[in-house]
């Protein structure tokens, strides 16, 4: 689990109970405890303890959401993700770092600066079958697909008589705090949360980013995931 800026702790005894405990912090400690092992050999007793402890790893919302990309581009073949500079550079905010050279140029795909086109070709995709997650590079970007996520990705499910479903995440940084200028700390989403057929969510910490966005991904339905940029480190 990943928690409020924060970190998980997970703790697991091998013995008589095993307990797993979430607190704060991102920490994975793990005690293996072999309690008495008594041998009889040539009158001789051996007791036999073993403890392993694995460093404390801390997660910030910007790697909760990096980890659950990977995650559900390991669980699931149809996954991928498309946006501008998402790949060999790892986004502007880095969050998708690493991935491409995981999971290669055909799964983490670097689009052109072309929002309407993005979303266009996502749409696209779903019709073989393909499950795309795709990124917004700034929240102000996002007017350039309006038209593609309300007039059509919104309504492609009723008007097909249920007979389609798009199942794509919109993945949109949003929110200000970081000093940026115009079209670059906008919180634009109540523009898409009065309109019918999206699904528009928020995270305000790891843990529901991480959970959130793998649910996202998995849903039938077209998402927009707005993360608030200012909490990613």
């Amino acid at each position: 689990m990943l928690e409020n800026n924060a970190e998980v702790e997970i703790s697991t005894e091998v013995g008589t109970s095993t307990e797993v405990e979430t607190s704060a912090e991102v920490e994975v400690s793990t005690e293996v405890e072999a309690s008495t092992v008594a041998a009889t050999s040539a009158g001789a007793e051996s007791n036999t303890t073993v403890e392993a402890n694995v460093a404390v790893e801390e997660l910030q919302l910007g790697k909760a959401i990096n980890a659950a990309l990977a995650d559900s581009l390991e669980a699931d073949s149809n996954v991928l993700l498309m946006g501008e500079d998402i790949g060999a550079l790892g986004g502007v905010f880095r969050v998708t770092e690493g991935l491409q050279a995981r999971f290669g140029k055909d799964r983490v795909l670097d689009s052109p600066l072309a929002e309407s086109g993005i979303v266009g070709t996502a749409i696209g995709m779903t019709y073989a079958g393909l499950r795309p997650v795709v990124e917004i590079q700034f929240d102000g970007f996002i007017y350039p697909a309006f038209d593609q996520i309300v007039a059509q990705l919104a309504k492609l499910h009723y008007r097909s008589k249920g007979a389609h479903r798009v199942p794509i995440t919109i993945r949109v940084p949003f929110g200000g705090h970081i000093g940026s200028v115009e079209h670059h700390s906008e919180s634009p989403e109540s523009y898409f949360a009065h309109t019918a057929g999206l699904r528009v969510v928020t995270a305000s910490n790891p843990q529901e980013a991480y959970s959130m966005l793998r649910a996202a991904i998995e849903s039938d339905d077209p998402v927009l995931f707005f993360e608030p940029k200012s909490k990613y480190w």
